[in-house]
């Protein structure tokens, strides 16, 4: 067949199938018309609101738009798109869209169905641009601007197709940014000025609006992008430069109905010029963020800072027993603080405790506080939690009274300590005190870990050992995190102080990485690898996990001896903490000498060390880790002298 006969068949096919569709739409036009012969005289259709949420943001903000709207008398029924049908949108007059955008500029699964065929419709020329040529629509989005290109793709897109199919905007895509944390303020604003159109019944864009709300049938066409905003063109020179750059985030879409965002950025730069800016510089804590951490136990140090009294602490005041730190490192638990001096994180991980509501970022944007006064504050806060346990069953004045005078710093309370600044300063002021240092880091930061002075035990997570499950699992905000984790274990294998792997086991995510887990051992060569199994932490639309995810005791002591067998003896089971669900791989020539286990923590040694200014290695302080923390013991990493205590519970029969 020549060139010129196979383009004047597709051409005929192209044309058959466009005839054919015409005809099925004119059909159906014509049966609707017939069944109701006087549209005109039948009560105008609801507007329709559409939530596109994962995490009940964006639908909290429909609903209150939807209270908005009723109060003023317009009827719109709040939808979400998983039970829509979307070939009833060409029936639909009036449509209003609160999306956020999920994972890599994609959208929440619940809408995957909805946007697809309104993808798909747009780019299929047999549809034609006539399809929503009776639908006003408006699209206010929320995302975060950490995704940097995907920031808010979905509302974009979705504007994008609408009016691709004939659709006019009766208001530009207002755009929610959760750098800028005033979502309550900017999406008023967004609201208060499509109620003005709604009732006024034109558009800014000249369209008028149908179904009954404001004035008839009006202009069709595409609307323009030109002012969003009542603010002066500056304000809106800035905004075009801020999209520029590269910004720290707050990610509030994951707090349910509190989360930041912004009609156009204009909006929160007018508001932060006189509200949290030090120097161009905002706070990291907004007070969203503030009340929903306060509300979980956390206190607020200044601008970024925050400590939290453990309930393990709270166990030894009592008698009761330590964590696993205690188990495998001689740490006193009544005695420790947990804290950060960076509530941002990098990572948005399926199983982190506080469901993702602090703020997230890839490098330091915020205001920065002054490292002595963290430290004094964190100290001042967490001896006031302590003085509350005052009068509790089993709390002896002796054990209140060295609680009062933490020794150890856990720097792991949430988010990434190694990304402030001044994390040295803070560190060294800690040692000053005589104050250890746990520090925990999540491996997006390499540069950070070889800057870091010297403290008592510095961890990286390690949650999966392939590149896919690492970002499945952690959920990365940089593109080259993978990069970015090798080249961290490199920084890490460098240090000569007491170094860890920190795994969190995630059954059915990472349990079966055994080989891939040993081939990565070689890269940061850590004395200690820590293997814990996931603590469930309730239901939460970021996370999909649910108890089924969580390993038994079993189930990590049997990873645990396998990855210690294959690395054909260079790590063995050294110690474990039932009641955590973990268990310590320990280097054997290092820290086993004549058969005795030597994983504790010699502390006031290590101070002493630090003090000289001379260099000092991880042997240089080890001490004698007791019988009852070693790997198998009856006590199954318990203090004995700790007074075990079970709690009664009652459970239903299953009868």
């Amino acid at each position: 067949m020549s060139t010129s006969s196979a383009r004047a068949r597709l051409a005929l096919i192209a044309l058959l199938s466009a005839t054919t569709f015409y005809c099925f739409y004119k059909s159906r036009r014509l049966k609707q018309l017939s069944l109701n012969p006087n549209p005109s005289s039948s009560p105008p259709r609801k507007g329709k609101l559409f939530f596109i949420s994962q995490t009940g943001t964006s639908k909290a903000l429909a609903q209150r738009l939807l209270e908005l709207l009723a109060s003023n008398g317009l009827a719109f029924e709040l939808v979400d798109p998983s039970s829509y049908e979307p070939e009833d949108l060409p029936k639909e007059t009036l449509v209003l869209i609160v999306a956020s955008t999920w994972d890599d500029g994609q959208p929440p699964s619940s809408a995957k169905f909805f946007t697809n065929w309104l993808a798909e419709s747009a780019e299929d020329f047999r549809v034609g641009s006539m399809l929503l040529s009776q639908c006003r629509f408006s699209v206010f989005g929320v995302g975060s601007r950490a995704y940097g290109a995907s920031f808010n793709a979905v509302g974009r897109d979705l504007s994008k197709w609408m009016r691709a199919l004939g659709a006019a905007e009766i208001l530009p895509v207002w755009e929610g940014d959760v750098d800028d944390g005033d979502i309550d303020q900017v999406f008023e604003a967004w609201s208060g000025k499509l109620m003005r159109f709604l009732k006024g019944g034109v558009a800014e864009n000249g369209v008028a609006l149908g179904n009954g709300v404001g004035a008839g049938a009006g202009a069709e066409g595409e609307a323009e992008y030109s002012d969003v905003s009542d603010y002066d063109e500056e304000e809106v020179e800035d905004e075009e430069e801020e999209e520029e750059e590269e910004s720290g985030v707050v990610d509030l879409e994951d707090i349910a109905g509190k989360a930041p965002s912004r009609g156009t950025v204009t909006v929160a730069k007018t508001k932060t010029k006189t509200n949290g800016i030090v120097n161009g510089k905002r706070d990291m804590v907004t007070p969203v963020i503030r009340a929903s951490l306060e509300k979980q136990g956390y206190k607020i140090i200044g601008s970024h800072s925050g400590v939290k009294i453990c309930r393990w602490t709270k166990s030894q005041l009592r008698g009761r027993g330590g964590c696993y730190k205690h188990s495998f490192y001689g740490i006193e638990s009544h005695r420790c603080m947990e804290a950060t001096p960076s509530l941002a994180c990098a990572n948005k991980c399926v199983f982190c405790w506080r469901h993702h509501t602090n703020p997230v970022g890839k490098s330091w944007q915020w205001k920065m506080d002054d490292p002595l006064e963290i430290v004094n504050t964190a100290i001042d806060l967490h001896s006031k939690m302590i003085k509350q346990m005052k009068g509790v069953p089993g709390v002896t004045l002796e054990r209140l009274t060295e609680g009062l005078s933490p020794r150890h710093c856990a720097l792991s309370l949430v988010g990434e300590p190694i990304m402030y600044p001044e994390i040295n300063t803070l560190v060294d002021e800690l040692h000053r005190r005589r104050i250890s240092t746990f520090l925990v880091t999540n491996a997006q930061f390499p540069e950070k870990i070889r800057m870091l002075k010297p403290i008592t035990q510095l961890y990286v997570s390690v949650d999966a050992a392939t590149k896919e499950s690492l970002k499945a699992i952690d959920r990365p905000l940089f593109g080259d995190f993978w990069e970015r984790f090798i080249d961290s274990l490199e920084a890490l294998k460098e240090k000569q102080q007491r170094t860890v792997y920190r795994l969190t086991l995630v059954k059915g995510w990472n349990t079966e990485e055994i080989e891939a887990y040993y081939n990565i051992f070689s890269i940061g060569n850590p004395d200690f690898v820590e293997i814990k199994g996931v603590t469930y932490c309730g239901s939460s639309a970021t996370s999909k996990l649910t108890m089924e995810n969580v390993p038994w005791h079993a189930d990590v002591k049997a990873f645990s001896e396998a990855l210690a067998l294959r690395s054909n003896g260079e790590y063995e089971v050294a110690c474990e903490h039932v009641h955590s669900c973990c268990v310590l791989l320990a280097k054997t020539k290092k820290f086993k000498i004549n058969g005795q286990w030597f994983t504790w923590i010699d502390y006031e040694k290590f101070h002493d060390l630090v003090a000289s200014g001379k260099p000092f290695d991880s042997n240089d302080y080890m001490a004698a880790t007791p019988s009852w923390a070693v790997y198998g013991a009856v006590e199954g990493g318990f203090d004995p002298y700790q007074s075990r205590y079970r709690k009664e519970r009652h459970h239903r029969s299953n009868q």
